[in-house]
């Protein structure tokens, strides 16, 4: 019998990790058993983590107790299946549980791939439930198997934020500021703002002294501004903040030196979930300018699903990825960990805040 092996997190206190096992359940009509193959591992899973009550992601993947199982991106490979279409050795790409296995019920199934259908997960975003079978890869695609897990789903969301910056004609801000310019997801957006054809707003990057030789090795920040530095060298005009860090202390200072000039304030990640005034610590009211609000990248999908077509801004979102991961490439180093024990050490880590911005993790159990 299967046994599934998972890595658990209390869903009030991302520090409380547990690793558990279980006999996989007897699939019923229609389910099928993945072993997840591998998946990646970044600071945006974290952040799944730190808003999953507010946003739903602990619904994916329910546990036991105060317990939840954190989404990852990567591939799993059907080794049962009761569910007509859907075929054992097929192997598909989506979103996954910490885990070794999982059980899965998919419905429109077409030969591109199929939507997760269970209970749990419906009224969930829909983005988050599609599985695309690798059979169908072009060449390029198939060689990029550890890119597409760790870069396209963030890239992904650089390019939405990048679309609903220029769907807004910037907001009428002159330059866009980047909280946390070191992640992943900043500076896929920063790479499309920065590379824009036509007027574009400045771009500036926020980040600390320690990541700041990184950041500006990346070549698609127009000023590289750290933290202490902030009011001093961020330059007062018509701005919009995209902030990846999570840390409302940081977004008052911007407002407060911004001041009106404030055109627009999103908060994307968490990168800085821990610092004293992180997200979750209470809320940031009557600061100068546009109130801070959440941005929720499926909404923007869902948008342009409506305006462009279905699955059109997701194919849009993942040519950008592959342009932006392959300019990246020569600066990144990818690192490999097998076992319940890696995944559990490289969680915390990323958790900690100690993984290098030019490392990547992939993981399997």
């Amino acid at each position: 019998m299967t046994q599934i092996v998972e890595l658990q997190v209390r869903r009030n206190r991302l520090d409380d990790v547990r690793v558990a096992s279980h006999a996989a359940p007897a699939l019923a009509d229609g389910q099928v058993l993945f072993a997840v193959d591998k998946f990646a591992l970044t600071a945006n899973n974290i952040t799944y983590g730190v808003v999953g009550d507010m946003l739903g992601y602990w619904k994916f993947f329910p546990a036991d107790g105060d317990y939840g199982k954190i989404p990852v991106w990567g591939f799993g490979v059907v080794i049962e299946s009761r569910c007509a279409g859907i075929n054992t050795g097929e192997r598909f790409y989506g979103y996954f549980p910490m885990a070794s296995h999982v059980v899965m019920q998919p419905g429109k199934i077409r030969s591109a791939g199929f939507e997760d259908v269970a209970a749990n997960r419906a009224g969930l975003a829909a983005v988050y439930n599609r599985y695309a079978n690798t059979a169908n890869d072009p060449p390029a695609l198939a060689a990029m198997d550890d890119a597409r897990a760790i870069y396209f789903p963030l890239f992904s969301t650089s390019f939405v934020i990048y679309d609903y910056l220029m769907d807004n004609d910037w907001f009428g801000a002159d330059q866009v500021v980047i909280a946390s310019a070191s992640s992943k997801t900043a500076f896929g957006l920063a790479h499309l703002l920065f590379h824009h054809d036509g007027r574009r707003p400045r771009v500036i990057g926020l980040t600390s002294p320690g990541n700041r030789a990184f950041v500006e090795k990346l070549g698609c920040y127009d000023a590289v501004v750290t933290y202490d530095d902030l009011e001093v060298k961020t330059e007062i005009m018509p701005s919009a903040l995209v902030d990846m860090a999570g840390n409302r202390t940081l977004i008052s200072r911007l407002h407060h030196h911004l001041g009106d000039g404030v055109k627009l304030s999103c908060g994307v990640g968490a990168t800085h979930w821990s610092a004293p005034g992180g997200l979750g610590t209470g809320s940031v009211d009557n600061l100068p300018g546009a109130r801070p609000q959440m941005f929720f990248a499926p909404s923007q999908f869902a948008k342009r699903d409506a305006d462009w077509g279905p699955g059109e801004a997701l194919r849009r979102a993942g040519q950008a990825s592959a342009r932006i991961a392959h300019a990246i490439a020569p600066l990144m180093t990818i690192s490999h960990g097998k076992g319940a024990e890696a995944v559990r050490s490289a969680y915390l880590q990323t958790l900690s805040g100690r993984t290098r911005p030019e490392q990547a993790l992939m993981l399997s159990f």
